[in-house]
């Protein structure tokens, strides 16, 4: 018992060996228990479909053996009396250790968190959503490391105001020459993460319509119907009025036709009558209304509304044709006539 109560370097062998053995002892348990976690996590997440149970699993792969010793050196340490200088570098770099393990933890977190919001669009080979992945991931781990630099620095006594003022003056300099750069990529980001549109959709910008083939960096590419590409800057396209017409539900139509004057009042009560059957026969549409509006300068104006239970645009002109031949069909069998531009003139004998 003599021996152990010996001193080396201030502290009694005793103390030496049973920190060095609470330290074995730690790394061992805490390297046991991630083992264990990652095993139940593992089983737990091929059984389950969410993204969550995988973030877990990949967080506990992602803690270090060298995050465990170094926590495991600390508490170790803790039975032995330091001089104050040491006891200073071993909580620096504990403290360090452990600020670059919650920044490895937080890469994880990040890019866990952008899967769970893109990787659905990209398994269906959303080019623009791939492309995204790895624009927010770089973007957030180049956050997230600046600060983690800066609280390394602050622990290790370096005073950081001068430099978080030096590099906010220069990020502004950086900000103002590259505007228009980085104006549209957040006009991007903005795009894929809120989705005004998707690839394949069918919007019109202002004068200019057409299928979205493309949503990049910079800019969107949309084929319009004539067959040309035209290209815009997502910042400019983020401040237009879109109309996205993929996600209309059913489509609504109004049109006007006109008979003559000389139509009997009996004929003209029919009219809005013979619209709805002829409306109401045909399938995948929904009747609205049929009024008689106005007196126009040579004709009768009725006004019609109905409702295509589909976006599809083909379907709507079939069936906008389907009812104008059975309307004229109808019209035809009543006696009732179609106006056309007329001037009729009128002479007085003086």
């Amino acid at each position: 018992m003599g021996f152990l109560q010996k001193e080396l370097w201030g502290n009694t062998i005793e103390s030496w060996i049973i920190g060095v053995l609470l330290t074995v002892v730690l790394v061992i348990v805490f390297k046991l228990l991630r083992n264990f976690v990652s095993h139940k996590l593992k089983k737990r997440a091929e059984l389950s479909r969410t993204i969550i149970d995988d973030l877990f699993v990949h967080l506990a792969e992602r803690t270090g053996i060298w995050f465990f010793i170094v926590v495991s050196v600390y508490i170790g340490s803790l039975v032995l009396v330091l001089p104050p200088q040491a006891r200073h570098i071993l909580k620096t770099i504990t403290a360090v250790v452990v600020i670059i393990q919650f920044g490895v933890w937080g890469s994880a977190l990040i890019y866990a968190l952008i899967q769970l919001k893109l990787k659905k669009r990209a398994d269906e080979g959303d080019s623009s959503a791939k492309a995204m992945i790895i624009i927010l991931n770089s973007l957030g781990k180049f956050i997230l490391w600046s600060l983690i630099v800066l609280l390394i620095l602050d622990n290790l006594g370096i005073k950081i105001t001068t430099l978080v003022a030096g590099l906010g003056v220069g990020g502004v300099a950086v900000a103002l020459a590259v505007q228009n750069i980085l104006g549209d990529l957040l006009a991007s980001i903005s795009i894929v993460l809120d989705k005004p549109f998707e690839i394949d959709d069918f919007i019109v910008v202002d004068n200019y319509a057409g299928t979205v083939e493309h949503i990049g960096i910079k800019t969107t590419r949309v084929r319009s119907l004539s067959g040309e590409q035209i290209v815009f800057p997502n910042n400019d396209l983020l401040q237009s009025r879109v109309r996205n017409y993929k996600r209309m539900k059913e489509r609504r139509v109004a049109f006007q036709l006109g008979v003559v004057y000389q139509t009997p009042v009996e004929k003209l009560k029919k009219i809005p009558g013979i619209i709805k059957e002829v409306i109401d026969s045909v399938d995948m549409v929904r009747f609205g209304r049929a009024h008689f509006k106005s007196f126009g300068d040579f004709a009768l104006i009725y006004e019609v509304v109905y409702y295509v239970l589909d976006r599809d645009y083909d379907l709507y002109m079939d069936v906008q044709q389907e009812i104008n031949l059975k309307i004229a069909e109808r019209f035809e069998k009543e006696g009732i006539e179609f106006a056309y531009p007329t001037q009729t003139i009128f002479l007085e004998k003086s």
